[in-house]
């Protein structure tokens, strides 16, 4: 796979989202803001710190004063937080209790067939003969 840059990859991110490829309870979902990110985070992140590296933060999210589900993004090795999923939130929502996440994905775990099918799609949009052949 040749040198990717960060909008090739946040362009085939985008582009790889869909009904299939989110994780989010259906009461999360429910109260959304209408973006397509909506959902995304843990996926998303995954599939970025497989293609880059770094760790994953997680954060709750508040709403209406109680917590009503995570957030995650990634950071590089070099510190750069990168979350290609922060436009999902609502006016109402704020992220709290932020950390970094010390343990790795499980395979075969939770959100694991949301993760593969976006990873998939991700990769195919990202190479060269993908987007020559269509």
């Amino acid at each position: 796979m040749p040198t990717l840059t960060l909008s090739a990859i946040e362009a085939a991110v985008r582009a790889s989202w869909g009904p299939d490829t989110c994780f989010a309870s259906a009461d999360y979902m429910a109260r959304g803001s209408g973006q397509p990110s909506r959902g995304q985070c843990g996926t998303t992140a995954l599939v970025l710190q497989e293609l880059l590296g770094g760790d994953l933060m997680v954060a709750d999210v508040e709403y209406e004063g109680r917590v009503g589900g995570v957030h995650y993004w990634n950071v590089t090795a070099g510190g750069v937080e990168l979350d290609l999923t922060r436009d999902q939130f609502s006016r109402t929502e704020s992220l709290i209790n932020v950390r970094r996440v010390t343990t790795r994905r499980n395979p075969g775990g939770l959100g694991e067939q949301p993760f593969q099918l976006l990873r998939e799609r991700v990769t195919a949009a990202l190479q060269p003969e993908a987007s020559a052949s269509s």
